[in-house]
């Protein structure tokens, strides 16, 4: 079906179930064309002039879909993985995935909670018995949470959502994740500890970290054989975390009592052993199976896609550095700042650009920056470059084009709470400008080429390098007026009296090449440069 057919700013399509509530985000600004299923080759075509699209797991979003989306800036998976889509396809074309990390956390954490006490209690195995009219209470004894030791193996949203309703039931909580520090850890008020002590003190074990190369088989055979006898194990979280011939050996010789798993290697299974296994608690995948994740997950993406569409910065992008909503919104306003810097540097520079240096200064610092940097990069390559440039393929492209990138942090700056400093080289010149942000979202450029300046980042700006004496700025300026191009706002910075001086003039109109030309020409100035932001 079509949701909207007037014609508005964007295109969205939508090739998997959705809830319609979910679109009205996008309405004031998109036609979206939502169907429950596209036919391959219908996709193709809809996609030519799409802006976005956003899918569940049945649409598979390959490079060969993508060939032809000439205009496709995002696409938005209402979900967590992302497997039904060719990621790096997508941003070799710069092409931004964004999906739903948070959406589900709270059906996870319940599922999960939900398992382990299944499995403590045997709450399936008695059921089944019900339903088949027997009433055999000594067969189903189990155990308590209350004092237990619970190991949490990951402690991201999720494994922090499951600690807190597992201490509600006064058990205790004995965590390991190695990107957490210690002083975090007592910020959340968690036990923590390296991976072998969980192990060998847990009582139950549950796992949520991402199923990744470092983390595939994570809890293996030599792993498990370090757990206590009579220790279980709950894993909702990916499968393939979990060594599932190892813990189907560990069932059987009775070293684990049981297991509960949302989660497995292939899903659906190919052989039914470890599922049917008879002290195992299985489900098939249903972590984020309820109403309000469904929706949840569907609300997130399409509100990170109208974001994406109006030029604000990514929340949870798979293929450029993700950043908690508190981080967001400090940085935001550096981001725009760091652009057009970078913009204003490679339109003053001549040559081709060899080498960026972004250095950060002050409370910046402590915050996840490589959104900064390529915001910088965006700026800089943006300017004479013939393909479409965004945050996602700036890196790519700036290694293609063989030039390398450093990142600095310093704690403090010398004069400001906050500033980003650029350094663009090229074989023959370098040019440099630093930048921060006035009150809450005020972006200036505060020098240029260590010439002290207070610039708006914003419209139309000539900037010349002149012999620092008398008459100068006064000829420029009469200039400009018999070319009825209107002065702005002047600038100007010297290195010391009557040496060499920086002017940068905002003006209303472009200055065109030929008059640039006879800019260069005037007496007492030695280079001119313009630039548009």
């Amino acid at each position: 079906m079509t949701t909207a057919t007037a014609r508005k700013t964007f295109h969205v399509i939508v090739s998997d179930p959705i809830p319609a509530d979910a679109l009205d985000v996008l309405q004031p600004i998109a036609e979206i064309t939502a169907r429950d299923a596209f036919p391959s080759e219908e996709l193709v075509e809809a996609l030519r002039e799409a802006d976005a699209l956003i899918v569940r797991s049945g649409t598979r979003v390959t490079a060969q879909l993508l060939a032809n989306a000439k205009k496709l800036r995002v696409i938005g998976r209402a979900g967590v993985g992302v497997d039904n889509i060719d990621v790096k396809a997508a941003t070799q074309k710069g092409i931004i995935v964004v999906n739903s990390p948070e959406g589900n956390t709270v059906s996870a954490a319940e599922h999960t909670v939900a398992m382990m006490l299944s499995l403590l209690r045997h709450v399936p195995r008695a059921d089944a018995s019900m339903h088949e009219g027997k009433w055999n209470r000594k067969a189903f004894t189990g155990v308590e949470l209350y004092k237990k030791t619970v190991g949490v193996v990951g402690l991201g949203k999720i494994g922090r959502e499951v600690a807190a309703r597992v201490r509600a039931f006064q058990a205790r909580v004995l965590a390991y994740d190695p990107f957490i520090t210690a002083e975090h850890a007592r910020e959340l008020d968690l036990e923590v500890a390296d991976l072998n002590t969980v192990l060998r003190e847990a009582d139950i074990l549950t796992v949520h970290t991402p199923l990744t190369r470092e983390t595939r088989g994570l809890i293996g055979k030599e792993q498990i054989a370090m757990m206590k006898k009579g220790a279980r194990l709950v894993n909702c979280a990916r499968g393939g975390i979990i060594d599932e011939a190892a813990l189907l050996d560990a069932l059987n010789s009775g070293h684990v009592a049981g297991a509960a798993l949302d989660v497995f290697t292939e899903e659906p299974p190919t052989d039914w052993a470890l599922a049917r296994h008879e002290r195992v608690v299985a489900t098939p995948h249903l972590g984020a199976s309820t109403q309000e994740a469904q929706n949840n997950v569907a609300y997130d993406v399409a509100e990170q896609i109208r974001d994406i569409l109006e030029g604000r910065p990514a929340r949870a992008a798979v293929n450029i550095p993700s950043l908690p909503p508190e981080h967001l919104v400090l940085l935001e306003p550096y981001v725009y700042l760091g652009e057009r810097m970078g913009s204003f540097l490679a339109q003053i520079i001549g040559g081709a650009i060899a080498a960026v240096e972004v250095t950060y200064a002050g409370e910046i610092t402590k915050l996840r920056l490589e959104p900064l940097t390529w915001s910088v990069l965006k700026g800089i390559l943006s300017v004479n470059q013939c393909e479409t440039v965004n945050y996602v393929n700036a890196p790519l492209i700036a290694q293609e084009r063989g030039i390398s990138v450093r990142e600095t942090r310093v704690q403090h700056s010398r004069d400001y709470v906050n500033a980003i400093t650029v350094r663009v080289r090229t074989e023959s010149e370098t040019r440099e400008a630093e930048g921060t942000i006035f009150g809450a979202r005020e972006p200036r450029i505060v020098a240029v080429d260590g010439h002290r300046m207070d610039l708006h980042p914003v419209g139309h700006k000539l900037l010349t390098w002149q012999e620092d004496q008398p008459g100068v700025v006064g000829r420029i300026g009469t200039f400009l007026g018999e070319h009825n191009i209107n002065i702005a706002e002047m600038q100007c910075g010297r290195d010391h009296p009557r040496g060499h001086a920086l002017m940068v003039l905002s003006i209303d109109e472009s200055v065109d090449a030929a008059l640039l030309k006879k800019i260069q020409g005037q007496p007492g100035i030695v280079d001119a440069r313009t630039v548009t932001l």
